[in-house]
């Protein structure tokens, strides 16, 4: 790893950092950096592909600002915290998925806002936690730590967006993406925003539009717009997950379409996931468990999140019934437990598009 030193004299940082080798193994394409852990050929036979945005979604990382991101970049892997629950949902995903489908390779990749110097140390943190991923990328966020680039530290936009548009490069014509962030960096806008390009929804000249009004620099929007030449025309999102790092109401969420799923905590995902067969309860369950030994979280408090699920849509009936089952088995809800909202009543329930036909993506209303 680079090694990055921090001085605060006063009111001024200074910082300097000794270039490593991680640019010999690194594909880089502007403040884009691209590791690659499975060989080229696996990519293209894929039909399914979980993205992982990393910081807020599965390490409880912050790097938004000067101080989060010396913590990060300071910080041994050992001491890296995940959010609660998420690296016992991915072992049991990929457990599964090798079960099922006979896998050699858990189809993940992650993508970071820290910069690729520490590479070695996230994929060291990766590895104690038994997860493999095909690849990762990084932002090369360092550079801009002087004063005429700062405001490009925590602008990630752009360079979400072209990870996203050269990852589907490297992918089959009709892989499907489920995809994971969280709600402090416009994670929701940038998933849509890559499905709308995909699929040709809206204009070259509109995707310009859209990208300089969220910061984007022109010669990133015409990097995006060369890789979108390179993909065919089709949607490859097949859901969307937001961490609500930050309590956002997730009633604004319903201006993406129910495709885009907010959520307070992973047992939530996890249940979603359950809906979907792409977990077992055995899954689920261990799950809960982590969350409740390894986290401090109460039964109390994952059966109020199944309860809030009930009451937004989320779980159909089916589901519902059989996991009402299972937790009572467990001692988890009483047998005489009612959701707080009949919401499978369904004159009482207005179901929302799957995915809306237009999306104001300026605008924090719908």
């Amino acid at each position: 790893m680079g090694l990055v030193i921090f001085a605060d004299t006063g009111n001024q940082l200074h910082y300097h950092f000794i270039m490593a080798d991680w640019r010999k193994t690194a594909e880089i394409n502007g403040d884009v950096v691209f590791f690659r852990y499975a060989p080229e050929g696996v990519t293209k036979g894929l039909n399914e592909v979980f993205v992982w945005d990393l910081d807020k979604t599965y390490l409880d990382t912050s790097i938004d600002s000067l101080q989060g991101l010396f913590k990060t970049i300071m910080e041994k892997a050992l001491n890296k915290k995940n959010v609660p629950g998420t690296d016992t949902l991915l072992r049991n995903l990929a457990q599964y998925r090798a079960e099922n489908r006979g896998s050699e390779y858990f189809p993940i990749y992650f993508i970071t806002a820290s910069p690729p110097q520490l590479e070695d140390r996230i994929a060291e943190k990766l590895y104690i936690d038994n997860i493999n991923p095909l690849g990762c990328f990084y932002k090369d966020n360092l550079k801009n730590l002087r004063p005429s680039r700062m405001w490009r530290l925590t602008k990630q936009v752009g360079y979400k967006l072209q990870a996203l548009m050269q990852l589907r490069t490297m992918l089959g014509e009709s892989v499907k993406q489920i995809c994971w962030g969280d709600d402090s960096e416009s994670d929701a806008i940038i998933y849509n925003l890559f499905s709308d390009i995909c699929a040709r929804r809206i204009s070259p000249n509109d995707i310009r539009n859209v990208l300089e009004q969220l910061y984007v620099t022109g010669d990133q929007v015409d990097v995006i717009l060369n890789l979108q030449a390179q993909i065919p025309t089709c949607d490859p999102i097949e859901k969307i997950y937001i961490n609500l790092a930050t309590d956002t109401d997730p009633e604004y969420y319903l201006k993406f379409g129910r495709r885009t799923l907010p959520t307070y905590n992973t047992f939530q995902v996890t249940l979603d996931l359950y809906q979907d067969k792409k977990i077992n309860f055995d899954g689920v369950y261990e799950v809960i468990q982590d969350m409740i030994y390894n986290y401090h979280f109460t039964a109390e408090e994952l059966m109020k999140s199944f309860d809030d699920l009930i009451r937004r849509g989320v779980l159909n009936e089916e589901a519902f019934k059989d996991l009402k089952a299972k937790f009572v088995e467990k001692g988890l809800l009483h047998s005489s437990y009612e959701p707080s909202h009949n919401i499978f009543d369904k004159k009482y329930f207005i179901e929302e598009a799957w995915v809306q036909e237009h999306i104001d993506y300026i605008n924090e209303y719908r």
